[in-house]
């Protein structure tokens, strides 16, 4: 018998819309009884609920806090994978902080998040073939070791290449430029090239205090000063093309770095990783200031590097080495 545990938060998954009696979220135990026939023998399903919010809505803390349960239901509670029902919107958010945390339970079984775009009571629902997919894949012994990954579609996307792309209509999920890691059909798991690298090892529990700030041209710095001022202990800029952002935030980034406060550089479009430092002249200029490139990160997956860089209490050194290491 394998055992594969649901941590299920609610969501659209989970929604009746009330179409077919009264509205509401089902427990994880009744999305199980709906794919339980087509799900593979010796497969047992242990399904508990998690209060959370919806997941447009929801805390770091929460999403911390399903990482852990998702680490310690592998390596204390002798699970042989987890599925994490959540939700489209922020998904591409907690696949990646949860594979930061996973550690040595990402080499010892699977670790699936997944969802849905169409409510439980749709006339033609998305989320039990997902969820039927999802659960056939963290038993699997194919996703030993290659860290956490979203399924929909039948889909295996790595949680640090996969991007919500459509909330409604079409596929919800896509890893371009890279491809799907593997793929779920007939109750078997195929692989697909290789998974991405695994992340350095956390040295203690992240830090949840890490600013996303949007840049845009003519933008000043008050916003960098307004969310350090308030504490946060590092900030993440989505710039533009390979790592820049308006010269007018040139001073305040400085000035943060110089604070130890790290400022992280990411992109609203796809690049391929290169540190600032290796750009070509006038590119990344930032970088030249003190800030630390995103590795090919989205905003969001670099928000999530960043909690972790700073897990051990360090500050711009340590982020620095953390994303070096990715």
């Amino acid at each position: 018998m394998t055992r594969v545990l649901l941590l299920a938060t609610g969501d659209t998954i989970a929604h009746n819309s009330g179409r077919r009696g009264r509205p509401g979220i089902a427990p994880g135990a009744e999305l199980v009884r709906d794919v339980a026939p087509v799900l593979p023998p010796g497969l047992e399903v242990v399904a508990e609920d998690v209060m959370a919010p919806p997941s447009w809505d929801m805390p770091p803390e929460t999403m911390l806090d399903l990482a852990r349960r998702a680490r310690a239901a592998i390596l204390e509670r002798d699970f042989a994978g987890v599925v994490i029902t959540y939700g489209v919107d922020t998904m591409e958010d907690v696949a990646f902080l949860v594979d930061l945390y996973a550690g040595r339970a990402a080499t010892r079984g699977g670790i699936v998040l997944t969802a849905a775009s169409r409510p439980r009571d749709d006339p033609y629902p998305d989320g039990p073939g997902n969820l039927a997919a999802s659960l056939t894949a963290a038993a699997d012994p194919a996703l030993r070791g290659m860290g956490a990954v979203v399924c929909a579609g039948g889909e295996l996307h790595a949680a640090r290449w996969v991007a919500t792309v459509a909330a409604t209509g079409g596929p919800a999920f896509s890893s371009a430029p890279h491809p799907p890691v593997g793929r779920v059909s007939g109750g078997r798991v195929s692989t697909r090239g290789a998974p991405p690298p695994r992340p350095p090892r956390l040295t203690g529990e992240p830090d949840l205090n890490v600013a996303l700030i949007m840049t845009y041209p003519g933008m000043g710095p008050e916003q960098l000063r307004t969310v350090t001022d308030m504490g946060a202990r590092g900030v993440v800029l989505a710039g533009t093309g390979a790592g820049n952002v308006p010269v007018d935030l040139f001073a305040a980034i400085g000035g943060l770095v110089g604070q130890d406060i790290p400022v992280v550089i990411a992109s609203r479009a796809h690049t391929g990783g290169e540190p600032l430092d290796d750009l070509p002249l006038d590119w990344g200029l930032a970088g030249k200031l003190g800030a630390i490139g995103a590795r090919g990160l989205s905003p969001v997956k670099a928000r999530a590097a960043l909690m972790a860089a700073l897990a051990g209490g360090g500050g711009v050194a340590a982020a620095r080495d953390y994303f070096a290491a990715l």
